[in-house]
């Protein structure tokens, strides 16, 4: 398992699954498959539907205004992350089983297995610095990430206008051209509000 969008102000926060074998795994290593912070956006999306073919997966893709709810509620990322990487856990193994499942190390681990139920609960859950190494984690990094790019289009579509990647002072200046276009609103149907960003975009659009 693995996630995109955590660092993205705009956009949605995706956690994808992915189940390999050897054969499967020695496959996803021939084709290319690797940590999808290390590939280009248009490799992830010719990638992507080659491993959705290949191997069973599961996605849960939290769009802006679910996870700015479910943010208030839990008041902390791990909790969040936890409970996206739980349900793509327990979406997996309701159409399969596995003895163990990979996910990246992030905050105390007891976070995923708490929010784990029965079907959950039964596989070992081994989470480690940059497991992205690993060719299943490595292809669940691109499945989330072509669904965080595929998804961060549609709201720029929606919207008229570019919505970029990150958290960059470019994005700061997009997310000030929607408030001034529209609403302060607006940011909670396209951008993760407790983001210092919010502050920093809100003041600029204040009446001095």
């Amino acid at each position: 398992m693995d996630e995109s969008g955590k660092g993205d102000y705009f956009g949605p926060l995706v956690v994808a699954g992915v189940q390999v074998d050897p054969e499967l795994s020695a496959r996803l290593v021939a084709w290319g498959v690797k940590d999808s912070k290390r590939l280009t956006d248009k490799r992830v999306l010719e990638l992507e539907p080659r491993i959705r073919e290949a191997c069973r997966h599961a996605v849960v893709a939290i769009g802006p205004e679910r996870y700015n709810i479910l943010y208030e509620k839990m008041r902390n990322l791990n909790k969040l992350l936890a409970w996206a990487h739980a349900r793509t856990l327990e979406n997996l193994l309701s159409e399969t089983e596995s003895p163990r499942a990979i996910a990246d190390q992030f905050g105390d681990e007891r976070f995923i297995k708490n929010a784990l139920m029965e079907k959950g609960r039964q596989i070992v859950l081994e989470q480690r610095p940059r497991a992205e190494e690993d060719p299943a984690v490595a292809a669940a990094s691109i499945v989330a990430r072509a669904e965080f790019l595929k998804r961060l289009k549609q709201l720029s579509e929606e919207h008229g206008m570019d919505l970029p990647k990150g958290a960059s002072d470019q994005v700061r200046a997009a997310a000030v051209t929607l408030v001034k276009r529209t609403s302060a609103e607006v940011l909670k149907k396209v951008a993760k509000w407790h983001f210092r960003t919010t502050q920093q975009v809100l003041q600029e659009c204040s009446p001095r």
